[in-house]
């Protein structure tokens, strides 16, 4: 890969990493954990590592320093914090079933933590002590370059190729045996087991071409280079698996809130803007995503107890006539969803028409029919799965099996069809 494309390669993973390290550095302003301020710290370095390891950054920083090989120490470092975080993070989400289990594991993620503390130490004091000083470097190629007659860069590649063995198979066993109870971390760690063995072909590449070169050979400088693209596909990996499940989430919760606007409409807009803390109702957003998720189910729920006062009982039969009747069979699920999603046009094309009839008579607002109310389909739902119960509804309200129940219900009356905004019963 010519420099050109090494530079645009290394620069755009920068762009990506700092996108992430800022979405992830505003989730850690509203909740300040250990976990979320590790990650936002790894991409931030990153960031300043791809920055610096692209060729033109690794020539400017030289340039700027009048030290060509300048950009190597503080990039070798950066990936040793890099994979470190990884490391003491698999660490942190060891399962254990104990208080003292918790104690112990929480030590060991300290004590690796200041070992690799130390390998950066030791290499910062190697690398000040080599004599580097006007000789040309190629970012790719300082390894072997470097290695031959010059012992404290041999001295620093090995502490570096040493600490990212630890971390990388260090995390990669780990990773192997931890099974965190949490979805999003098990997601991280299952690939960081992936991106850590990817890592090590660059340790597997570079070792040997190092011991070549110091030996005076340099048949396997090649071979030295194409580390770089293992650790920059394990990087990518890495990033993933801290970014991957957040980001499905992200798009599951936009998902959702794309898929309850009809409910919102009918339930919320339809009925009372005033339910809404926006009278337009929330858009799609690229950030407070989550919470204007729960703010809409929030308010749909509000809406549908004020459409319960209009409920009837023979809506909800017909829709549970036509859901038994369903060929093939529905899930229990999926025939409340048709039930709920019927009662709720039938209640809210009542409310309608008590509202046309209010103001015919100038009545301040209308009035409820007489008689017990009626409970709405899946009122005792827990709160945990009640968007999931919602978003169904919501799928159900124009399904062919609730249009058949509102046209038996509605057979042969001449009473409201709606308004702007409302379904029509027939479909």
């Amino acid at each position: 890969m010519s420099e050109h494309a090494t530079t645009t390669v290394y620069l755009a993973v920068a762009a990506v990493n700092l996108l992430i390290s800022a979405w992830k550095g505003v989730a850690l302003l509203r909740e300040r954990t250990v976990t979320l301020a590790l990650i936002t710290l790894s991409f931030f370095v990153s960031v300043l590592v791809y920055a610096a390891a692209s060729p033109a950054g690794y020539r400017g920083l030289g340039e700027a320093t009048g030290r060509p090989s300048a950009a190597t120490l503080p990039v070798y470092a950066g990936i040793i914090v890099c994979y470190a975080i990884t490391h003491v993070l698999t660490v942190l989400w060891t399962v254990t079933p104990t208080p003292g289990g918790r104690a112990r594991v929480n030590r060991r993620a300290r004590a690796w933590a200041g070992a690799y503390a130390g390998a950066v130490v030791a290499m910062g004091a190697a690398f000040r002590s080599a004599d580097l000083d006007g000789r040309p470097a190629d970012p790719l190629r300082f390894n072997t370059d470097f290695a031959e007659g010059q012992p404290f860069v041999v001295a620093f590649l090995v502490v570096f190729l040493a600490a990212l063995s630890c971390a990388t198979l260090g995390t990669a066993r780990l990773a192997r045996r931890t099974v965190p109870a949490d979805p999003g971390l098990r997601h991280a760690v299952r690939y960081f087991s992936v991106s850590m063995v990817v890592c090590f072909g660059y340790v597997v590449c570079n070792a040997p071409a190092v011991l070549c070169a110091s030996l005076g050979s340099h048949a396997l400088d090649e071979v030295g280079v194409l580390g770089s693209l293992f650790g920059t596909v394990a990087a990518v990996l890495t990033g993933y698996g801290m970014t991957g499940a957040a980001v499905s989430a992200w798009l599951r919760e936009r998902r959702d809130v794309k898929a309850l606007q009809p409910l919102w409409e009918l339930a919320v807009r339809d009925v009372d803007e005033r339910l809404a803390l926006a009278p337009g109702g929330p858009g799609l957003r690229l950030t407070r995503v989550r919470f204007t998720l729960h703010r809409r189910v929030v308010e749909i729920l509000d809406g549908m107890r004020v459409l319960r006062a209009w409920a009837s009982a023979g809506a909800a039969g017909a829709a549970g006539r036509h859901a038994a009747a369903a060929v093939p069979p529905l899930p229990a699920a999926e025939r409340q969803a048709v039930v709920t999603a019927a009662v709720l046009r039938d209640a809210a094309l009542r409310l309608h028409g008590a509202r046309v009839r209010a103001a015919r008579t100038r009545r301040a607002r209308p009035v409820p029919p007489d008689g017990p109310v009626v409970p709405l389909p899946g009122e005792d739902t827990a709160a945990s799965d009640e968007r999931a119960r919602l978003v169904l509804v919501a799928a159900h309200l124009d399904h062919p099996l609730v249009a058949a129940a509102l046209r038996e219900l509605w057979a042969g009356d001449v009473g409201p069809r709606g308004a702007s905004g409302d379904r029509a019963v027939v479909s």
